[in-house]
């Protein structure tokens, strides 16, 4: 999905940019920040659309938009970036950047969730994990924990950015000979070959 060229920026609302092409969360939100190659077009743009990106992510229960602040907004830009800055070094191959990794790192104390024994009258008690004291930071460290687990195996082999010329797409190539090129075959996929086609008509005659 291109963003038109007369969008007017910054934009007043992302949400109906976001797409969902990276094949796990520590990539959809480095896709959250569109067109990487040109204009830098930033979709989550309130406190309230981190709220609903990260439910929409299957990473939050429902919270008020309340709960989120410019500072957490702030704080998910940067983690953003710096796996994007992970990921960017290992598509090359290169040494990742110790701040990337250090950000990266301080999130994932948010994932552990405390243990709860609960009662209840005429059963026996039932112990279970409590719910995060901040729902949003423990999203948030959910995403770091999935960069940390793509960055820090061999996973990280299988990172990509979209081949197309006008999109930045990253994406986790899950295909069995890990040679997928494009974001999405129906999109970049299938405008690439739409314009070999056309070259190829333009050649011929």
């Amino acid at each position: 999905m291109e963003l038109p060229d007369d969008l007017t920026l910054p934009l007043s609302s992302g949400e109906p940019w976001w797409y969902w092409l990276g094949g796990r969360p520590s990539l959809d939100l480095v896709n959250t920040l569109r067109e990487r190659w040109r204009r830098n077009v930033e979709t989550l743009v309130t406190p309230a659309e981190l709220v609903e990106w990260l439910r929409r992510a299957g990473l939050a229960a429902p919270v008020a938009a309340g709960n989120a602040s410019q500072a957490l907004l702030r704080s998910a830009r940067e983690l953003r970036e710096a796996i994007d800055a992970g990921v960017l070094a290992a598509i090359v191959g290169a040494e990742a950047p110790a701040d990337s990794i250090e950000t990266i790192d301080r999130w994932l104390p948010a994932t552990t969730a405390a243990q709860t024994l609960v009662w209840r009258p005429g059963r026996p008690p039932t112990l279970r994990a409590a719910e995060p004291a901040d729902r949003l930071a423990h999203a948030l460290g959910l995403v770091a924990l999935d960069a940390a687990r793509l960055l820090g195996t061999d996973e990280r082999e299988r990172a990509r950015i979209c081949a197309s010329d006008t999109c930045s797409a990253r994406f986790y190539d899950r295909s069995p000979t890990a040679g997928r090129r494009w974001c999405s075959m129906r999109g970049c996929g299938n405008a690439a070959k739409a314009r070999r086609h056309r070259e190829r008509v333009r050649a011929s005659g």
